[in-house]
Order: C-alpha cells, then sequence, then structure tokens
C-alpha cells in the first residue's frame, strides 16, 4: 500500500516510539505527550525509570516521507525534562583544584601566563634594600635589641625537625617529585646561616606558608610540564554523545519488538 504519511498519523505512532525503545533495551514509562518536528517527523516523550535520572524523559523521533506510509525511527535519546536532576555545569579540572589537594605523585603544572611567576632575569623587586640608617639594618640582621636569641643548638634542633618532617626530602611527597624545591620558583630561601638549606613555600597549591627544605619537593614545581591533551592528567576524554539510528516498521507495536526494518 502506498500513500502518504501525515503529521497527525506520526503523532499517533506511541506504539511504534514505544515498541522502539522497548527493542533497545530500556522499559519506558508512561507517554507524556508528542510533539510536530516538522511536516515530516514527530517527537514522543516517555517517563525514564532509570536510577539517578529522576525528571529525564525517553524522546524517540519518527520520521516519514512523501509518497510512503512507512513510519521509521530517526534516533532515540535521553533527555531531561521540568524538574530533572542535571549534573553541575562542567568546570575543566584544571580550575576544580584547590589548596590540599596535591598528594604525593601528583603533576600540578602552573600555567604558563601564570601571574605568580616571571622569567628569572625580570626584576621582582626582592632583592635587598638599603635602610638610609645601615646601622638598624646591621643592628636586626645581628639580632640587637632582642633580648635573647636563638642558640646554635635551638637552631640546630629545628634544622633537623625540618629535615626529618613532613617537609623533608625524606617524606613521601617528596620521594615521588621530580625536582627539589630549591629549584623552584615558589620557593624563598631563609635568611641566615640555614638559607642554603631551608625556605619557605609560597605556592597556595602546596606547602604554601611552610618552612620547606631545599630538597623537598612536590608535583606542583614552577618547572613542571602540563600533561598533553584535552581530558584530565590521568584520563582521557570520553565521548558519550555517540547515538544510534534505528528503524521500526508500522505495524509494530508495544508488544511486538521485532518490528524494527
Amino acid at each position: 500500500m502506498t500513500g502518504v504519511v501525515d503529521g497527525p498519523r506520526l503523532l499517533d505512532a506511541v506504539d511504534i516510539a514505544r515498541a522502539a525503545l522497548i527493542e533497545d533495551g530500556h522499559r519506558p514509562g508512561e507517554h507524556r505527550h508528542a510533539v510536530a518536528e516538522g511536516e515530516w517527523a514527530a517527537a514522543h516523550y516517555f517517563d525514564a525509570d532509570l536510577i539517578g535520572y529522576r525528571g529525564w524523559q525517553w524522546c524517540v523521533v519518527v520520521a516519514g516521507a512523501p509518497g510512503s506510509d512507512e513510519v521509521t525511527v530517526s534516533e532515540v535519546v535521553l533527555l531531561p525534562g521540568d524538574g530533572a536532576l542535571l549534573s553541575p555545569s562542567w568546570v575543566p579540572w584544571s580550575k576544580r583544584v584547590a589548596p590540599g589537594d596535591l598528594s604525593a605523585g601528583d603533576v600540578l603544572a602552573a600555567d604558563p601566563d601564570d601571574v605568580r611567576l616571571v622569567p628569572n632575569q625580570i626584576d621582582t623587586g626582592d632583592e635587598f634594600v638599603a635602610d638610609p640608617d645601615e646601622i638598624a639594618q646591621i643592628s636586626g640582621a645581628l639580632g640587637l635589641g632582642r633580648k635573647r636569641l636563638l642558640s646554635r643548638e635551638g637552631r640546630d634542633e629545628a634544622a633537623q625537625r625540618w629535615y626529618d618532617g613532613d617537609f623533608g626530602p625524606g617524606s613521601e611527597m617528596a620521594q615521588a617529585a621530580q625536582f627539589p624545591c630549591c629549584t623552584c620558583g615558589f620557593y624563598i630561601p631563609l635568611s641566615g646561616s640555614l638559607r642554603a638549606a631551608f625556605g619557605a613555600c609560597a605556592n597556595e597549591f602546596s606547602a604554601d606558608a611552610h618552612v620547606v627544605s631545599a630538597e623537598y619537593g612536590c608535583g606542583a614545581h614552577s618547572d613542571m610540564v602540563a600533561p598533553k591533551g584535552e581530558g584530565t592528567p590521568a584520563f582521557d576524554a570520553f565521548d558519550d554523545g555517540v547515538l544510534e539510528i534505528v528503524a521500526v516498521s508500522a505495524g509494530a507495536g508495544a508488544d511486538d519488538p521485532d518490528g524494527r526494518s
């Protein structure tokens, strides 16, 4: 039989749309409504009874063609309905990293345009500036004006604690690092006799504000190279947008999953 598939017939093709979902392995719920999508297509919406997809609907697009009475299924998709439970807006992993997230073996490269870092030939303004009263400068460096100062023994004990602690070269984080802190742009050396061995970390994503050994290290070193690709450092991006196109004959019903043409 040859005829013309009209709009009302496509809107009435509820059984064909339901059969397509069943044949595709889904369990459609109640048929909600159908919407004409132009002269030769209509979209049918069914409740989706899926765990974790509250408020979502199955959408089955059926189509016809001039001079034919056959109704085919163009696509089957899962779409959010009113009040659907949706995932948060996508935020790149590099923007989700927060202080404290870095662990041993992790790699966190600084952005090439990171305003916290500049080439080492640039004047950072961190050089020593002499005070007009040089005597006051010398007095401060020697500890003059303080009633008591840290002794050699006190200094050595503190240095040993820091060296053996969480920010020393023997820690799990340092053992997994590629570069030591003494070569990092975020490293601020201490003054005095401890300058060669210890400094402060100025990277908010790592040991921020802690005294670290010059031999300590982490994955957020200023020279770390960012992983290639558009996914996370550990995984490639997954494309879940592939749709399967199926066709169901006009005679197929809800209880006839073998009616696909």
